[in-house]
C-alpha cells in the first residue's frame, strides 16, 4: 500500500517536473498573470468556470482573488461562475447546460474582463462555449487543460496546457498554476 502511494505522489512530482522544465508554458503563466494584472489594474474582473473537480478549482482560485493569498488586502473582483446554484439549474433545466456559463459571461462579462476555463480534457462544451462568448464580448480568455489542449487549444489567448493526460495529476497541477498566478499578481498589485 505504501508503495502506491508513493507511486501516486511520484507521478505528481513528475507532472510538476514536466511543468518546470516547460519554458514556453512557464512564459503563458507569466503574460497570463501579466494580462490579470493589467485588468484589474483597469477596473475589471476575473470570471472562472469549470466542471466538478474544476469547478471546485475555480471556486478555489476566486476565493484567493477575491479574499486575499498571502498580503491582507483589499479584495479583487473574482468570481467561479457556477456559485448561483438556482441560476445552474434554471439555465440547465429551461436551455440545457452546454449554454450555463455562455449565458453567465454574456449577462455578466465586460470587454476587458478576464475568463479562465477550467477543463482537463480540453472539450467541455459548456466551457468552450464560454470562451467564445467571452471572445465576442472583448474578453480576455485563458484555458487550463491537460496535455493536448483538446478544442480549447486553438480559441483561448493564453493556453495553460498541463503535460499530463492524467486527470487528478492534471487537476493537482491546475491549482498549483493557479496558486502561482494569484501570487504573482498579488505581489505586482500589492
Amino acid at each position: 500500500m505504501q508503495q502506491k502511494i508513493k507511486n501516486i505522489i511520484q507521478a505528481s512530482i513528475a507532472t510538476k517536473q514536466h511543468i518546470l522544465s516547460d519554458a514556453s508554458l512557464l512564459q503563458r503563466i507569466e503574460e497570463l498573470s501579466a494580462a490579470i494584472v493589467k485588468a484589474f489594474k483597469n477596473g475589471n474582473k476575473v470570471l472562472l468556470c469549470g466542471n466538478g473537480g474544476s469547478a471546485a478549482d475555480a471556486q478555489h482560485i476566486a476565493a484567493e482573488f477575491s479574499g486575499r493569498f498571502y498580503t491582507d488586502r483589499d479584495p479583487l473582483p473574482s468570481e467561479a461562475l457556477h456559485v448561483n446554484s438556482s441560476y445552474m439549474t434554471a439555465v440547465a433545466n429551461d436551455y440545457g447546460y452546454d449554454v450555463v456559463y455562455s449565458r453567465a459571461v454574456k449577462g455578466m462579462g465586460k470587454p476587458g474582463d478576464v475568463l479562465i476555463g477550467l477543463s482537463t480534457s480540453g472539450n467541455s462544451v459548456n466551457i468552450i462555449k464560454a470562451i467564445e462568448q467571452a471572445k465576442e464580448i472583448g474578453m480576455i480568455t485563458a484555458c487550463f487543460t491537460g496535455e493536448t489542449g483538446g478544442k480549447m487549444k486553438t480559441i483561448s489567448d493564453y493556453l495553460i496546457n498541463v503535460p499530463s493526460t492524467d486527470t487528478p495529476r492534471i487537476q493537482e497541477s491546475h491549482i498549483m498554476i493557479g496558486h502561482i498566478v494569484c501570487q504573482l499578481v498579488e505581489e505586482q498589485l500589492f
